[in-house]
């Protein structure tokens, strides 16, 4: 039942051939049997509770697509009844009085919640090795990393713990753990998914959106997940083309004349041969369903990552200015006065990368650095959206290539090596500061330590809206291909 995709079980749902309550019943029992560290919080009576409502809407004939069908949330979004830790010990004990956007509107489709995945402090990271509750192991490789900062979300698909997880992409977090684990994940032009309730990194990238094990699942999932929010100020209206769609409408739509960008920057020196050999491999497939490979060029790509590194910690350092103890969030037991509290407070509750990246942010906005750092930055991102669009309509209709530059690579390896993590975004980077839409598809292996396999992952990014497209890409791609039926052992 577990290997089961979300339209499978969609469909054996309004059968009558299971009911909420037994699947449901299911995946709690694989999740709290599983040693990988992915959720973070189960509650059984919650997703019961959910899941007997579900079955009165089946029972009914109220029910949607989504109706009965398990989801688990990124500790990223606030839940109302769960703790909503966002992998940090800062918020290790709050518990949200109200629901995120999106777990409202799945709410409101009949999915029931599972439970709440790990992932890395306040979506700060590439490894998931930066939660405050521990490292998440790769389903495919327990030495390995997942990805991160949805390093649970994906994991918890791999795995298959929860046939649809929830997850945030800042600077490729949904895609290169999409990429690690073997899944598929689709990050949505910035503004299309409500930001509200989603604990914030950096406002201007951050932007949620789905991990399942197929395109066709993405797009169910995404049906829900968009539209404008009145209470996001970042959310995009209807008049600025943020409309309720089905996702699912061109997913059998031929891939004849498509043409297929393949910027020079993304094949070059540091991209590891076994990612090139999968990625070639899959662009070849991509020919015989009718596509046509051109080369571009991208000639921003690497300044992604210093534009990056200096945007998302100036906004991380604004958006964390709120936990200091006084409201909510860690308080430290001993302090001699109100600022010793709050120095204390957060040095307790922030780990090391997220005290990294305040220090750094709140450096670039200094008065005498500001122009220097943080404008520059804004210019230079601003240059990078254009080459994208130099690229894409004129020249391309979409832009594929390698997720990262390698396969996953061991827990701890880039530990103390901040800077190798950072690099390891190079090709995600550049898509979130353009806002643009981008997703992950499997599609081969690697070689990972002793000779493990380890999963690629292709990248697919278009057009600002072109989500359906991508998703129609991907499905065309994976009618041709089973390289996202592949499953870890013992699943």
């Amino acid at each position: 039942m577990h290997t089961k995709t979300i339209q499978q079980l969609s469909a054996l749902l309004h059968a009558k051939q299971i009911s909420a309550l037994e699947l449901t019943t299911h995946f709690l029992q694989r999740a709290k049997a599983s040693e990988l560290n992915a959720f973070l919080q189960v509650d059984e009576a919650l997703s019961l509770e959910q899941a007997e409502a579900a079955d009165l809407r089946l029972a009914s004939g109220n029910a949607g697509p989504l109706t009965g069908i398990p989801i688990a949330h990124k500790d990223i979004f606030v839940t109302k009844g769960w703790r909503s830790t966002a992998g940090s010990k800062m918020l290790s004990n709050y518990v949200s009085p109200f629901d995120a956007t999106v777990v409202d509107k799945f709410n409101h489709a009949g999915m029931v919640t599972l439970g709440k995945l790990n992932c890395d402090e306040f979506a700060m990271g590439s490894s998931n090795e930066n939660s405050a509750f521990g490292a998440v192991k790769n389903p495919w490789d327990t030495l390995a990393v997942p990805g991160g900062s949805s390093g649970g979300s994906a994991a918890a698909i791999a795995a298959r713990l929860a046939p649809a997880a929830t997850a945030t992409d800042t600077g490729g977090s949904i895609r290169q753990p999409a990429a690690f684990c073997g899944v598929t994940g689709i990050k949505p032009t910035y503004g299309r998914v409500s930001r509200f309730g989603m604990i914030a990194f950096a406002s201007s990238l951050d932007q949620g959106g789905p991990i399942a094990q197929t395109a066709e699942d993405c797009a169910m999932l995404l049906n829900e997940m968009v539209g404008f929010d009145a209470r996001d100020a970042t959310s995009l209206t209807a008049e600025q083309g943020n409309v309720r769609e089905d996702f699912t409408r061109d997913l059998n739509a031929p891939l004849t004349g498509l043409r297929i960008g393949l910027p020079k920057e993304y094949f070059g020196e540091g991209l590891a041969s076994d990612v090139e050999q999968a990625v070639r491999a899959a662009l070849d497939e991509f020919v015989k369903l009718g596509a046509t490979l051109v080369d571009i060029s991208l000639p921003k790509t690497s300044l992604s990552i210093p534009v990056y590194y200096i945007i998302a910690p100036a906004e991380a350092s604004s958006n964390l200015s709120r936990f200091d103890g006084v409201r909510y969030g860690h308080r430290a037991s001993e302090y001699k006065d109100l600022e010793d509290m709050y120095r204390k407070s957060r040095a307790e509750g922030f780990g090391p990368e997220v005290q990294r990246r305040i220090l750094v942010g709140t450096y670039v906005l200094c008065h005498g650095y500001y122009d220097a750092y943080y404008l520059q930055a804004q210019k230079i991102r601003r240059l990078i959206a254009d080459d994208f669009q130099a690229a894409l309509g004129n020249t391309c209709d979409v832009i594929m290539g390698p997720v990262a530059p390698s396969v996953a690579w061991d827990l701890g390896d880039k530990a103390n090596d901040p800077v190798a993590n950072y690099l390891a975004d190079i090709f995600t980077l550049s898509t979130s500061l353009a806002g643009l839409p981008g997703m992950s598809v499997p599609c081969g292996f690697g070689q990972g330590e002793k000779n493990s396999k380890r999963p690629v992952g292709l990248q697919i990014i278009g057009n600002y809206f072109a989500e359906a497209k991508l998703l129609n890409i991907a499905h065309q791609y994976q009618l041709a291909t089973d390289w996202h039926t592949r499953a870890p052992a013992g699943i």
